[in-house]
């Protein structure tokens, strides 16, 4: 196939559109390049560090307009690692997860650890949306804010009818600062920061409740054999202290910090859900309206506003536009590695340009026109 140039000035200004790492804004790396190295190379247990943590969780319990008594306790590691200490360290007895794609399923098989009970799946196939249900003696309800394999949203929502002690977990990690929610709706609201916060990984963070802190606090005083990396009280007490058990990333915080602080200046968390909502529409509509792609999640109130994943019809091969679009600098479009479908899968995070995402369209019709 010969080679296809885009014209230079329909590209993106910003080719990049992965859904993680996602790209960084310019101001962040330049206030890095400054104020950032020089603490890079120093100890977390100091104060310029410890301070630069509690700017962080005071600015995440600003954004997330957190009820009062809900902290932000932070930890070693990604969402992965966070599924270890939650199954080890806060969930109790039975529980049920909602599964409708891989990072879902990933935290349902986390809660079969043998010292934990059953664990009751609801499960939607991928591109669909199915829900939890409330049941008597289930005391953890799991479940993905949005899907990132998928591109599938679930809304934020306690259960009527569950058990008065039940806690709810909410991975939010490709949702988390650009889409909105209601913090009191639940009781653990956890992400890493390299999605919508621009950052890098190694890195976990939750808002928790009062309830949940004490679940854990309760879970850390029993005879259960907890590793101390994925001791959820450690991290507690830790995080009241501001800092990790073990060392982090100081370029991963800084990077956060900075990101936190732009979203709450621009309009807080509406904003930032207005801006991804305006971005990710652009997406779906044109899918919509052209002949030879379509939006795979059909169902209009269930397409995550942050990861929009699009179909292409079988004629046009989706991994051959990704291969196109690399060479010119638009990068990171592909779709997730283990769902195997003839599509593309595209971050509208919250430091995604619309125009760039306008530009991004039109540089698909470019190339659909010469594949054809």
């Amino acid at each position: 196939m010969p080679e296809i140039l885009i014209p230079s000035q329909i590209l993106p200004k910003d080719g990049r559109f992965g859904c993680g790492p996602s790209r960084l804004r310019p101001e962040q790396l330049a206030a890095f390049g400054s104020a950032g190295a020089h603490l890079m190379g120093t100890s977390h247990r100091q104060q310029p560090i410890k301070e630069m943590v509690a700017e962080v969780q005071n600015g995440l319990l600003e954004l997330f307009r957190a009820p009062t008594g809900y902290e932000i306790v932070l930890g070693n590691g990604g969402s992965t690692a966070f599924w270890d200490v939650a199954a080890y360290s806060l969930a109790e007895g039975n529980s049920q997860a909602l599964v409708h794609g891989e990072f879902g399923a990933k935290f349902a098989k986390a809660l079969s650890a043998p010292f934990l009970g059953s664990v009751d799946i609801q499960k939607g196939e991928p591109g669909s949306r199915t829900e939890l249900v409330a049941r008597a003696g289930v005391n953890t309800y799991v479940y993905p804010q949005n899907e990132t394999s998928t591109g599938v949203v679930t809304p934020v929502e306690k259960l009527v009818g569950a058990d008065k002690d039940a806690i709810f977990m909410t991975d939010a990690t490709s949702a988390a600062g650009g889409i909105d929610f209601d913090a009191s709706q639940t009781d653990v609201y956890y992400f890493a920061p390299q999605k919508n916060f621009a950052s890098d990984g190694g890195l976990w963070l939750a808002l928790m409740s009062e309830k949940a802190i004490d679940r854990a606090s309760k879970v850390s005083s029993t005879d259960r054999y907890i590793p101390e990396f994925l001791s959820l009280q450690v991290a507690i007490d830790n995080s009241r202290l501001n800092q990790t058990l073990n060392t982090p990333a100081i370029a991963t915080l800084f990077l956060l910090n900075e990101q936190i602080k732009w979203i709450n200046a621009s309009g807080g968390l509406a904003w930032a859900d207005a801006k991804t909502k305006a971005s990710s529409d652009l997406l779906y509509d044109w899918a919509d309206s052209v002949s030879f792609a379509t939006p795979f999640v059909t169902n209009p109130d269930h397409r995550s506003q942050v990861v929009v994943t699009i179909d292409f019809d079988e004629a046009i091969d989706a991994s051959q536009i990704a291969k196109v679009l690399r060479s010119n600098g638009v990068v990171d479009i592909d779709p997730y590695r283990k769902l195997g479908r003839n599509q593309l899968r595209v971050a509208t995070f919250t430091a995604n340009d619309q125009s760039d995402i306008e530009a991004l369209i039109a540089c698909l019709d470019y190339v659909v026109g010469k594949l054809g």
